[in-house]
């Protein structure tokens, strides 16, 4: 009878949460410590300087500012700064609503915006799914055509399997998470690490929003550079849903063969344990 692996997996699941959980701890927990002192200190250094204003007007400003932040306005810079809706970060933030990346950065703050976006969304996320599904299937079938011009008499197929998808991961982790980071560097001023955080947050649609193109008032952007970057996002999304399907299916393969071996192992020691047993009278119960 063949064990089922299910409940290992979800143990696995649970565990994982909670490595990462305490990881996440670890690292950042004493940095946040820090840096809410350090801001509380910048607080009561800027009410020495200005004795003129107290803690309650400027908590006040502080809100303000928060509240600007929240609505994406940039408190940096002036009212000269370009706007957020324009139709190049329009056509931006339609293509994060979506495929559900949702940095959070900008959002409607009309009513009607808000109740347009939720529809928006409500037909264009399975949109997006559909349209992602098929630009999947047109790259199985170009890795369908690389395998067969790669097979060759005589190699094995698992062997074959594990090229071509060496070869696709090699491809698209170029074109979609190392080189991205560089144009981004540029443009941006990031980090190379920077870079490739946002490449790979963005790509796998946790999008946390702490770092977004196209937002910085002091940079000049081209009109259409963000709306290069989603054309950007749909395709390295296609790639790494596809990329994520088959590491799911090789994990889940995997899973079950261990599993299969274990069954068969067991299959095999009861075989052994009857042969090495002395034959019993057999006795014949009529139906």
């Amino acid at each position: 009878q063949q064990i089922s692996w299910t409940p290992l997996l979800v143990l696995g699941y649970l565990f994982y949460l909670l490595l990462g959980a305490m990881v996440f701890q670890l690292l950042e927990k004493q940095a946040e410590t820090h840096f809410r002192d350090q801001f509380q200190l910048e607080k009561l250094k800027f009410l020495q300087n200005y004795t003129c204003l107290d803690r309650q007007a400027l908590e006040q400003f502080v809100q303000v500012l928060m509240e600007a932040w929240e609505k994406g306005v940039n408190p940096e810079g002036n009212s000269t700064n370009p706007s957020n809706w324009d139709f190049s970060n329009s056509f931006f933030f339609a293509g994060t609503v979506v495929t559900t990346i949702g940095y959070g950065n900008l959002s409607p703050s009309t009513v009607a915006g808000q109740i347009f976006c939720v529809f928006y969304a409500l037909f264009g996320v399975p949109l997006n799914l559909a349209f992602l599904n098929q630009l999947g299937k047109a790259l199985n079938a170009h890795l369908l055509t690389l395998e067969r011009w790669v097979q060759k008499p005589g190699r094995a197929q698992v062997q074959c399997q594990f090229t071509i998808f060496a070869i696709f991961l090699t491809t698209g982790t170029l074109l979609f998470l190392v080189f991205p980071p560089l144009v981004f560097s540029y443009v941006e001023g990031w980090s190379y690490g920077e870079g490739f955080y946002f490449t790979f947050i963005t790509l796998s649609t946790i999008g946390f929003g702490d770092y977004v193109v196209g937002t910085n008032p002091n940079k000049h952007y081209i009109p259409v550079y963000r709306s290069l970057t989603a054309i950007w996002i749909v395709f390295g999304l296609a790639w790494l849903a596809l990329v994520f399907n088959v590491g799911a299916d090789l994990m889940e393969r995997y899973l079950q063969l261990k599993w299969h071996k274990s069954d068969l192992s067991l299959a095999e020691g009861d075989t052994t344990k009857l042969e090495d047993e002395p034959e019993q009278p057999r006795i014949h119960i009529p139906s």
